[in-house]
């Protein structure tokens, strides 16, 4: 389900500077349309962990049926409006989709040691769905228009529409393990102990993650790419490729050296390496820029390990409600990074997107340095 609902996001990036083209949009329009997915998956997070801790049968079919929807809003290649509000659909289709995922897989599935790798084999099946959208764009002839290669490229999708029902017997609503209300009267789902310092530090750690992705996969190496470096359609999905293989080749190691080192060093190494990579990213020259998309596809590799450290901290009953108030900080940063960019205009964008960089580095120097 991940891996063929994930070719969408792959598809759309390097099609951004193509969209505004053909709408004539401007910057700050750009980084709207980029943005309103965060900001869907942003509103949609909370409500959607409660969702998934009462109904994940439901939460997890919902999604591709509203994947399909914003694809074919999006594809028709309406007004701005239109585009906005086919990412908002989008948005809130893989906030359904993840968090009812990651409950799934660690909420049902809890079988104790080894949770950093199937965490990571989660986001290697995303990653390899969002790799197999680049390299289906970046094979599609240029005369063919972004809406149509932006439908070719997230065809897989068929693939989990169909598979719908068997999505529903295997994940029947009302999980075992919640299905009765706590004792005290409290609502379920809902969680009323303080968090712990190192939840609200993980929280950090996926809202910088979040930012650093959504504002240089989805805004500037396309515009700085195309604009820039005078990349066409196929360069800027190579390097969109590239950082996407560095983070697959990476993915299984790092999820093996968690379980074996400890999830907060690897995160700190992750988060350093993500920090230098966004920094080269945002200022340096075209060589620079090309070994800035290999650091960053290595920090993205550190995706799903805050999940795992806010789970061994978490009681069983609130982790689908913590999930969806984690997903609320990283899709804001998912918002955000995109639309800020987008007001700044490319230029100072890199200015932004290096400043999240550093902040990265000094979040991940304080890990590592003080775990």
């Amino acid at each position: 389900m991940t891996f063929c609902s994930t070719f969408c996001l792959g598809a759309f990036s390097p099609l951004l500077p193509e969209i505004g083209r053909a709408n004539g949009l401007t910057d700050w329009q750009l980084g709207m349309v980029a943005g309103s997915f965060g900001f869907a998956r942003m509103a949609g997070a909370v409500p959607t962990g409660w969702l998934a801790g009462h109904r994940l049968g439901t939460t997890l079919a919902a999604s591709p049926l509203l994947l399909a929807l914003g694809l074919l809003l999006l594809g028709s290649a309406g007004s701005f409006a239109v585009l906005v509000l086919g990412r908002l659909f989008l948005g809130f289709a893989h906030t359904l989709g993840t968090v009812g995922g990651l409950t799934a897989l660690l909420l049902r599935e809890d079988r104790g040691p080894g949770s950093s790798m199937r965490l990571n084999i989660f986001e290697f099946s995303a990653m390899i769905g969002v790799l197999g959208g680049l390299g289906l764009v970046g094979t599609l002839p240029a005369s063919l228009g972004w809406n149509v290669s932006l439908m070719i490229g997230s065809s897989p999708l068929i693939v989990v529409l169909l598979i719908i029902p068997g999505l529903r017997r295997r994940f029947p609503d009302m999980p075992p393990g919640v299905r009765r209300a706590p004792e005290t009267g409290e609502p379920r789902g809902l969680d009323s102990a303080p968090m712990p310092s190192i939840v609200w530090m993980m929280f950090a750690v996926g809202v910088m993650l979040a930012l650093s992705w959504s504002s240089v996969s989805q805004f500037l190496i396309p515009l700085r790419g195309t604009r820039e470096f005078g990349l066409d359609r196929g360069g800027v999905s190579w390097l969109l490729m590239l950082s996407q293989f560095v983070d697959l080749v990476a993915l299984l190691p790092v999820g093996r050296l968690a379980d074996r080192v400890g999830r907060v060093p690897m995160i700190g190494t992750v988060v350093v390496v993500l920090g230098a990579g966004t920094i080269a990213v945002g200022l340096g020259s075209f060589p620079l820029f090309v070994v800035g998309c290999a650091c960053f596809g290595f920090g993205m590799a550190g995706w799903m390990l805050p999940l795992g450290v806010i789970r061994e901290h978490t009681r069983r009953e609130v982790f689908a409600w913590r999930t969806g108030l984690y997903r609320v900080g990283v899709d804001a940063a998912t918002f955000v990074g995109p639309m800020v960019s987008g007001l700044l205009g490319e230029r100072d964008a890199g200015l932004f997107v290096a400043a999240v960089g550093v902040a990265a580095l000094a979040l991940g120097g304080r890990i590592l340095l003080r775990p």
